[in-house]
């Protein structure tokens, strides 16, 4: 039987169930108002089902086998077993728990939620397509809308995702099996962390770029540390050429071909090709066209320090709102928008927004680097601290990477960190806190740090920017 398309209203309807709208749909009900969230898939979005959580899952999983296979050097010997199809069923387990306490703390919150597509009618309704044959369709009327859709990986023309041979990072995710041999286009972020985990679970990787060095957007002493370790992994990197075709060969693998800048043609044999050439937003679901929204030149949604569009009442959040495509940049935004569809004088600073990637070893940033504040107008001053000295790093046998301050000459204000190391993602917050506090180098330099541990370098780095330093030179 087909359900019959039924009306109803909420002060605030959520569009999709991710970081940012989950987050969005709860503060809207803590702050009173009547408030729905509309999820397609799962609730938790990308990141909890198909990216941040499984990886970083895979990631500690990975690690594990190979620091116990590779300490030798500790006294430890041990070639331990690896069951691709376990530590899937685990990591599957992670993401389950999760993604049932979101839905439980909607709930909790007061949330309504619906399973759908919703789609805008007009600039105060949307229609919502429920999944499955016969299950029919419901109308909503809001007086504010926040949209969430967030983001997918983008397709290379000729590299269709088809899940078999060509993988995206959702499907890479999913493996119950480590590939012989993995090809990864792409050696951003999601490339470089896949790559990791796949060469420490015993596979020969070979990662594709078309720029000249992996990481691009970082600075080439951060990127370098990664590369150099992923090297001593066994990844072979291939830079400078791009992915042009591929076919199945009578073995069942892959034959890639390549093209460089001369038009130069290279081949490259795999079982499996990973694509990790970005994300791009979701906004062909949404009937924009209806109402009159544009997304720019690059697919995103146009927001304002609020989160709101163009489109009077209507919010947007996360990866569908554009750069920096990260899942607690989404949370932000997401209480911003219900803080200001409440009526409060609610605003999302950029100051102290952090990144990390989780390669070996991990890179945390924030705020401005050097040139970066020198380009803002600063006259910026620089401490850093190499791991090699610090204790704790040491002991954990991490002798590679640094933590490096940059603050303004003149106030000695705190302006960014460049972290590369053990836990960077996490050392980076303390940073991040003073910035956001508009602390200065005395104010770190000037507090006690735990010994022995990889925040001391954090503290260094700090002494060493004012000239102060006592373990490095």
């Amino acid at each position: 039987m087909v359900v019959g398309d039924v009306t109803t209203g909420t002060e605030v309807l959520v569009i999709g169930g991710g970081p940012g709208g989950y987050v969005a749909a709860i503060r809207s009900a803590q702050l009173g108002l009547d408030t729905t969230l509309v999820e397609r898939d799962a609730y938790g979005g990308t990141c909890l089902n198909h990216g941040c959580i499984p990886s970083k899952a895979l990631i500690s999983a990975s690690d594990v086998a190979h620091d116990a296979r590779e300490a030798e050097a500790m006294g430890i010997f041990a070639d331990p077993a690896v069951d691709m199809a376990a530590m899937a069923e685990w990591k599957d387990g992670v993401v389950t728990r999760l993604t049932r306490g979101v839905e439980a703390l909607c709930e909790s919150a007061g949330v309504s939620l619906i399973e759908g597509t919703a789609e805008f009618v007009d600039d105060e309704t949307v229609r919502v397509a429920h999944g499955g044959e016969g299950q029919g369709s419901e109308t909503i009327a809001f007086e504010h809308a926040i949209v969430a859709t967030g983001s997918r990986p983008v397709e290379v023309p000729g590299f269709e995702f088809d899940g078999e041979h060509v993988l995206s990072s959702r499907e890479a995710l999913a493996l119950a099996t480590v590939p012989d041999e993995l090809l990864v286009v792409g050696a951003g972020y999601i490339g470089m962390e896949l790559s990791t985990v796949f060469a420490k679970l015993g596979a020969e990787v070979t990662v594709v770029e078309m720029l000249g060095n992996v990481l691009p957007g970082y600075e080439d002493d951060v990127s370098d540390v990664v590369r150099e370790r992923a090297e001593s992994l066994g990844v072979d990197f291939v830079f400078g050429e791009a992915a042009s075709n591929w076919e199945e060969l009578d073995d069942g693998r892959i034959r890639v071909a390549t093209t460089d800048e001369d038009d130069g043609v290279e081949e490259y044999h795999a079982d499996r090709c990973l694509v990790a050439v970005g994300r791009e937003p979701v906004t062909d679901t949404l009937g924009l066209d209806t109402v009159g929204l544009d997304p720019n030149e690059d697919g995103f949604l146009t927001t304002d320090e609020q989160a709101r569009t163009d489109l009077d009442g209507v919010f947007a959040v996360g990866d569908v709102a554009g750069e920096p495509m990260l899942a607690h940049v989404a949370m932000a935004e997401g209480e911003v928008a219900a803080e200001a569809a409440a009526g409060k004088p609610a605003a999302l600073d950029h100051r102290a927004i952090p990144a990390a990637v989780f390669t070996d070893p991990e890179i945390g940033t924030v705020g401005m680097t050097e040139s970066e504040a020198s380009e803002a107008g600063f006259d910026p001053v620089v401490g850093e601290m190499p791991l090699r000295a610090n204790g704790r790093a040491l002991t954990l046998d991490e002798r590679e990477g640094f933590v490096r301050i940059v603050a303004d000459a003149d106030t000695e204000f705190l302006l960014g960190a460049q972290i590369v190391g053990p836990e960077a993602s996490e050392l980076v917050a303390e940073v991040g806190l003073g910035i956001e506090l508009g602390a200065r180098l005395k104010d770190v330099a000037g507090t006690v740090h735990t010994h022995p541990t990889l925040s001391e370098a954090v503290h260094e780095a700090a002494k060493a920017a004012r000239g102060d330093a006592i373990h490095t030179r």
